[in-house]
């Protein structure tokens, strides 16, 4: 389903993302792991057509993708931002969050596409005409997330979609997450610098610093610590030690 090759990004003389390639199958999820600053939400961005300025090779469904997106790209590929009250305007409903997209797209049947969708994510009907304010962050991000539902696209790109979010919220909107790939059979490339998170809905993990992806494994070589390069081993140490703390 999507197919990145030789990916460079460049900030002025400054190179972001320096020849970043990985694969992810239809249905599949696929993680980016690393530090900030280490280009992974650069990576995210490029495919996400929110950055122009790139080189390299990169496809959705075998359609090769440039530096302008059409719209038919934009109903199969939405995207998950990290923070759930800035990526929702907060003098709009959710109401006219959800049907935004419908409007864009030309998609009709407002009202029964923006109940199911609520209910997709486990948000009561009374939630609709709430403002972002007045829900809580995990509700907020529920909504962001039926929101990227909303045109039914084939592809979802998570910015470290759980990071804003208290640990016990974080595990409720991963495993939503693992159940609307299931139900839909979605694509997922999910950003974030927490391993546990990334682990627990991607079977493959690539590991990013200073810009390369070092390291591609599997959840499994991770948790268990098969791993090659000493940047994937610090970052899986460290997480145990915040885990064991």
């Amino acid at each position: 389903m999507i197919a990145v090759q030789d990916l460079r990004v460049r900030f002025g003389a400054m190179e972001a993302v320096k020849g970043v390639s990985f694969a992810v199958p239809h249905g599949g999820a696929f993680g980016i792991v690393g530090e900030s600053g280490s280009g992974k939400s650069t990576v995210l961005r490029a495919l996400a057509g929110l950055n122009a300025d790139w080189t390299g090779r990169m496809s959705v469904a075998g359609q090769a993708l440039g530096p302008k997106r059409s719209r038919a790209f934009f109903r199969r590929v939405q995207m998950v931002f990290q923070d759930p009250y800035g990526s929702l305007h907060p003098r709009q409903t959710v109401d006219r969050a959800l049907g935004e997209p419908l409007i864009v797209h030309g998609i009709g049947d407002a009202d029964r596409r923006i109940l199911r969708a609520l209910a997709e994510v486990a948000l009561p009907a009374a939630s609709r005409f709430r403002y972002p304010h007045q829900l809580s962050g995990g509700q907020r991000q529920r909504v962001a997330i039926a929101r990227a539902l909303m045109a039914e696209p084939e592809v979802l790109l998570l910015d470290e979609p759980t990071s804003a979010l208290d640990v016990s919220v974080q595990a409720e909107v991963l495993n939503l997450l693992a159940d609307l790939q299931a139900a839909r059979g979605l694509t997922y490339v999910m950003v974030s610098h927490n391993l546990p998170v990334v682990a627990h809905l991607c079977p493959m993990v690539g590991v990013m610093q200073g810009g390369l992806m070092v390291e591609t494994l599997s959840a499994a070589d991770l948790r268990a610590g098969r791993t090659a390069h000493p940047h994937t081993t610090a970052l899986r140490a460290l997480s145990t030690e915040l885990e064991e703390a």
